[in-house]
C-alpha cells in the first residue's frame, strides 16, 4: 500500500475510532440530545458548504426526500442518540466494540430488504461470531462488569439502527445519481431537524459549560462528522471501496486503545476477546458466497419465477459513525 493511502486510512480510522471518546467527554457537559443536535448541525454545515461550493444541489422529488428522511432516522438521529445515552453510564471502548458489529446488522437488513439473496456459510458464521463478541464484552456473568445492562442495550440498538441504514441506503438511494455531499449533508440536515423536535422533551437539562466538553463537541461535529466524510470520499475515489472498508477493522481497535489510554477504561480479557471476535466477524461478513453454476442458477430461476432476475447489491451509506 502506498504511503498516501496508508496515511489516509490511518487518519480516517483515528477520526472515526475517536468518536466514542469525544462522545464520552462531551457528555460531561451536554445531554445526549443536545450533543447529537449540535453534532448534526456542525457536520451538516461542513458537508453542505463543500457540496454547494462544488455546485451540487439537493434532490427535490418527494420520494427521494422521503427515503433520505428514513435514512436520517436509521443512520444518524436514532443511533447517535442511543450511543450518546449509552455512554452516560457505559464506557467508550464498549461503545466502539459494539458499533463494530454494524456489518452484522447491515447484512441482516439487506436480506430482509431483498438486496442480498444468499448468505453463505462464512457469513452465517460471521453473524454468529459478531453476536458472541457482544456477549463477551457485556460479560453478564461478571458481577464487576464494566458495562451496565442498559448501556449494552442502547449500544446494541444503536448498532442495529446504524447497520440497517447502510442496507436501506443501498436499496433505495444508491445509484440515483445524488451528489455525495448532498446525500450526506442533506441526510445530516434532516436528522438535525428531527432531533430538534426531541430537544424540548429530552434535552431540557441545563448545559454545564465545561471547556473539555465544548472542545470535544466541536471536534465531534466538525472533524469526526464533517471532514471525516470528505476523507472517506477521497479514500473511496483514490484507493477504492475495499481499502475504505478496512477502516471498520481499525476504528474498533482505535476506540479500545483511546478509551484505555485517556479514560482509564478496562482492558479485561473479555473486552480483548470480544474485540477479536468482532474483528473476525467483520472479516467473514465481507466474504461473498460462492456463485452457483450458471446452469443451476438458471434452472432454479425458471422453476421459481419463470425468469432470471439480477441480484441487487448494497452500497455504503454516505454517512458517518
Amino acid at each position: 500500500m502506498k504511503t498516501g493511502a496508508l496515511l489516509r486510512l490511518s487518519g480516517l480510522s483515528l477520526l472515526w475510532g475517536s468518536v466514542f471518546l469525544w462522545i464520552k467527554i462531551s457528555g460531561y457537559g451536554f445531554s445526549p440530545v443536545e450533543m447529537v443536535f449540535v453534532r448534526l448541525v456542525l457536520g451538516a454545515a461542513v458537508l453542505m458548504a463543500i457540496g454547494l461550493a462544488k455546485g451540487q444541489r439537493l434532490p427535490r422529488d418527494k420520494a427521494t426526500l422521503g427515503h433520505m428522511t428514513v435514512a436520517a432516522l436509521l443512520g444518524n438521529a436514532v443511533p447517535w442518540l442511543l450511543f450518546a445515552q449509552g455512554e452516560v453510564d457505559g464506557s467508550s471502548n464498549v461503545a466502539g466494540i459494539v458499533s463494530g458489529t454494524g456489518p452484522v446488522w447491515t447484512l441482516g437488513a439487506a436480506v430482509l430488504l431483498g438486496s442480498e439473496k444468499r448468505l453463505g456459510a462464512g457469513r452465517v458464521w460471521g453473524m454468529a461470531i459478531g453476536l458472541l463478541g457482544i456477549v463477551l464484552v457485556a460479560a453478564p456473568w461478571d458481577p464487576g462488569t464494566h458495562a451496565s445492562t442498559s448501556s449494552i442495550v442502547f449500544f446494541v440498538l444503536g448498532a442495529i439502527s446504524f447497520g440497517s441504514s447502510f442496507a436501506y441506503v443501498g436499496r433505495f438511494l444508491a445509484g440515483r445519481g445524488i451528489p455525495i455531499f448532498m446525500l450526506a449533508g442533506g441526510q445530516l440536515s434532516i436528522a438535525a431537524l428531527l432531533t430538534l423536535l426531541a430537544v424540548p422533551f429530552l434535552g431540557l437539562d441545563p448545559v454545564e459549560w465545561r471547556t473539555d466538553s465544548t472542545i470535544a463537541l466541536i471536534i465531534l461535529g466538525v472533524v469526526c462528522t464533517g471532514f471525516a466524510v470528505l476523507l472517506n470520499t477521497v479514500i473511496i475515489t483514490k484507493d477504492g471501496p475495499a481499502a475504505a472498508a478496512t477502516v471498520i477493522y481499525l476504528m474498533t481497535v482505535v476506540s479500545v486503545v483511546l478509551g484505555a489510554v485517556f479514560l482509564g477504561e478496562s482492558l479485561s480479557w473479555t473486552v480483548l476477546l470480544g474485540t477479536a471476535a468482532v474483528l473476525a466477524a467483520t472479516a467473514l461478513l465481507r466474504r461473498k458466497p460462492a456463485e452457483k453454476p450458471s446452469g443451476e442458477l438458471a434452472d432454479t430461476s425458471s422453476r421459481s419465477t419463470g425468469t432470471a432476475a439480477p441480484a441487487q447489491r448494497t452500497a455504503p451509506v454516505a454517512g458517518t459513525k
